[in-house]
């Protein structure tokens, strides 16, 4: 895949790079910080949680797996030149894709799990939180053996030029692959980590505002417990929607670009420069997503203030035990 008919195309180059510069630095800080607070926090709850906070946690180790790669990554957009080594570079290449569908994984999790919290109450117990555990993990292998495809299609090339070899990310040579293989690649991609999770993510919001309206009773949970549970899927809904559909919307068309497949050379400019812009965007979730914990959970701020955590969650064992084990304002 290049652009060689339509010419030199350093300008496109040089404007990918001086992007993802600026955006990769601006998240850095925020993403970081973030989302070593939220682990933080989510550790030491876990035990005593059951309104999704397991499946926030993976999201904010899927979230700082790709944080720490974004420093390499703005090293070579400075430097143009990428010196870390060609498996590094696949890693860190790697690592964007987990990060995106693990990330678009864990909020589907998140805004069905608090939507059945809410619809029905009483059918989650502690002894289904075990089950949220295998979700995870075979969320992870999912992601990871699905991704591993994105540097595999990456060319090794053991006769690469010194200037090939230190190149990396979009700037990769890709191996010879059929166009049949690329689009059923393309279709998967599109239903399984776009389609699918946008349909089940709406659904969940539409729902959970529709409890909203249902006259509560001693078995569900009160207003004030539905409008907090709207906010966070509504906030996982704006993440996803903002940060993972511009992307999945544009890669049809930047394949057809690479590809060759449009005659326009500024159609194809402009739709790889749009589709830069949507990289970007896929990558602010990792600062996003911590700010969708701290401002969408009253509980949060409590328990990042509290003096004696270890008193506090031994207090709350205890009451729970009294009450049965079952207690629905539990956060």
């Amino acid at each position: 895949m290049n652009n060689s008919s339509c010419g030199n195309n350093s300008s496109l180059k040089t404007y990918q790079h001086q992007v993802y510069a600026v955006v990769y630095s601006v998240i850095l800080a925020p993403g970081l910080l973030g989302n070593v607070l939220a682990l933080w926090v989510f550790r030491i709850y876990i035990k005593e949680t059951k309104k999704a906070v397991v499946f926030m946690m993976n999201l904010a180790v899927a979230d700082l797996l790709q944080v720490l790669s974004l420093p390499l990554r703005i090293y070579y957009y400075l430097n143009n030149v990428w010196p870390f080594g060609h498996v590094l570079c696949l890693v860190c290449f790697y690592l964007k894709y987990v990060n995106m569908y693990a990330s678009i994984y864990f909020l589907v999790c998140i805004s069905v799990r608090r939507c059945q919290l809410i619809i029905r109450p009483l059918s989650y117990n502690s002894s289904k939180q075990k089950g949220d555990f295998l979700i995870c993990v075979f969320g992870w292998l999912l992601v990871c053996c699905c991704c591993a495809i994105f540097p595999l299609v990456r060319s090794t090339s053991s006769n690469s030029t010194l200037t090939d070899s230190q190149q990396c990310f979009s700037e990769l040579p890709m191996r010879p692959v059929s166009p049949p293989a690329v689009w059923a690649l393309l279709i998967v991609a599109e239903l399984l980590g776009f389609i699918i999770p946008l349909i089940l993510v709406v659904v969940c919001a539409c729902m959970t505002a529709g409890s909203l309206r249902k006259v509560t009773t001693e078995t569900v949970p009160d207003r004030g417990e539905k409008r907090r549970a709207l906010k966070i899927v509504l906030s996982c809904a704006v993440v996803f929607l903002l940060c993972f559909a511009p992307y999945h919307i544009t890669l049809p068309l930047d394949f057809l670009a690479k590809s060759n497949k449009l005659s326009d050379c500024s159609v194809r400019d402009l739709i790889q420069r749009c589709h830069t812009v949507n990289l970007c965007l896929a990558s602010l979730n990792c600062s996003l997503d911590p700010l969708m914990y701290y401002f969408t959970s009253d509980e949060f701020w409590k328990r990042l203030n509290k003096p004696e955590i270890p008193d506090s969650m031994s207090f709350n064992r205890r009451l729970s035990c009294m009450n049965g084990g079952e207690d629905l304002d539990d956060d």
